[in-house]
């Protein structure tokens, strides 16, 4: 059965982004680690590879519009927006005024024997925390302090997660992966 994830990447102390929305901080990152681990590139197309739908909200939308080609193929994907957007050619994309509560069922059925993936956005990870919908947070932690900027959840989650696992990057990140209380 599918399951809603986020997957993310964040500063060691919680950005997704800095306040203007840039991610150079990610995409810049140079390693300074020389110990074992895995290849973080191949985790991330891994990771891809087990997603059948994908919802995110309108800055992230906006931000893969403006910065690079669509990567995630004919998968079904949803962006939360109340504002006309243009659509991708070529890409199943869906547009949604309201909750993101109110299709979640139709995306995971969407989604069918893969994952759902809620890629980025602190607004549509919080709002399915908050409805008691989201199953797991999958989280790159890159040893950078921002100290300012988007942070990966809006809202707290006061239920205590439990640690499903862990693993290590030969770049130096650190992937832990949760599961939500219920």
């Amino acid at each position: 059965m599918a399951k809603s994830i986020y997957f993310a990447a964040a500063t060691l102390d919680g950005y997704i982004a800095d306040r203007d929305d840039d991610i150079s901080w990610l995409t810049g990152f140079r390693p300074s680690y020389e110990g074992p681990g895995e290849d973080v590139g191949r985790a991330i197309e891994d990771f891809i590879e087990r997603v059948g739908a994908i919802v995110m909200g309108s800055s992230t939308y906006e931000f893969l519009l403006q910065h690079g080609s669509w990567a995630y193929g004919e998968r079904p994907s949803w962006v939360l927006t109340s504002r006309d957007l243009p659509a991708i050619e070529g890409a199943d994309i869906r547009f949604h005024d309201g909750p993101v509560i109110e299709i979640h069922a139709e995306m995971l059925a969407a989604a069918g024997e893969r994952d759902l993936w809620v890629l980025g956005g602190a607004p549509v990870a919080s709002a399915l925390a908050d409805a008691g919908l989201l199953d797991e947070l999958w989280v790159t932690i890159v040893p950078i302090v921002l100290s300012d900027g988007k942070p990966l959840f809006e809202a707290p989650i006061r239920e205590p997660m439990r640690l499903l696992a862990e693993r290590r990057f030969s770049n130096g990140m650190i992937e832990l992966r949760y599961a939500l209380a219920r």
